[in-house]
């Protein structure tokens, strides 16, 4: 699954992994029922709610796409520990390169397991990667019921 990215942006998102509808259509976020592209809208971080296919567009935001893993599955829990781990490692490195002022990891599970914080919560993180501040989102994914204002 490509990364939509570009230097120097605002915000680059990262989800946990690629879902199978993800990976068929080659759309970050693309499952019916996943809250991201109308909780960024509804953020104010886009002018109009995008549908996935439109993703290209957030450059022209100064925001962007990637992930923590990128092998697809159907949930998160299938992944590894030491998948998470490598994704952290690889994620460092990309946003180390590319020098968002914000990473906003969507997943609070994620972000503990790629990056060994098991006490991080939902907010800004003290850790900085470079130069970029870190911000951790709930997850947006209809499966994951257990947060109902993506918002907070």
């Amino acid at each position: 699954m490509p990364d939509v990215t570009a230097d120097g942006l605002r915000v680059l998102f990262c989800g946990i992994n690629p879902g199978l509808m993800t990976a068929a259509t080659g759309h970050h976020f693309a499952r019916p029922g996943n809250r991201f592209w109308p909780v960024l809208h509804l953020s104010g971080f886009t002018p109009r709610l995008l549908k996935p296919a439109e993703q290209d567009e957030l450059p022209s935001y100064g925001l962007g796409i990637t992930n923590v893993v990128a092998r697809a599955t159907a949930r998160a829990d299938e992944l590894t520990a030491e998948e998470y781990v490598e994704g952290g490692r690889l994620l460092t490195a990309r946003v180390e390169r590319l020098g968002p002022r914000w990473l906003a990891v969507v997943g609070v599970t994620a972000y503990r397991a790629a990056f060994g914080d098991r006490k991080a919560a939902i907010g800004p993180q003290e850790r900085m990667i470079g130069a970029s501040r870190v911000w951790v989102l709930p997850n947006p994914s209809g499966l994951n019921a257990v947060t109902t204002t993506p918002c907070s």
